[in-house]
């Protein structure tokens, strides 16, 4: 995964994705270099254009987790509306006793 990240970062610093600059970077992350799995990489990414796999990539997983955040929000909202509901229904049944 780091190889991918090294060439994420080239690109976005617009230097060029070859085997020893994807190399350089994953050394300098303190990761340990296999130059088979550079090698490959620098093979499948030959014939792709990264920012148009950029664009094209799912965002949904990204842009889940504040959904969730704000979904977990409401559900503590709609708590609170209930226990006023229980506090309305205990008083409920204090008024009943009294007319019993």
């Amino acid at each position: 995964m780091e190889y991918v990240y090294a060439a994420l970062l080239l690109h976005k610093l617009q230097k060029e994705v070859n085997e020893a600059n994807i190399s350089s970077v994953v050394k300098a992350s303190g990761a340990e270099v296999n130059d088979a799995q550079v090698k490959a990489l620098v093979a499948a990414l030959a014939d792709i254009n990264i920012e148009d796999a950029i664009k094209a990539a799912p965002v949904a997983v990204a842009a889940a987790a504040p959904a969730a955040a704000e979904a977990a929000g409401e559900e503590k909202k709609e708590e609170k509306p209930k226990d006023e509901g229980k506090t309305e229904e205990a008083a409920m049944e204090g008024l009943s006793s009294l007319f019993g």
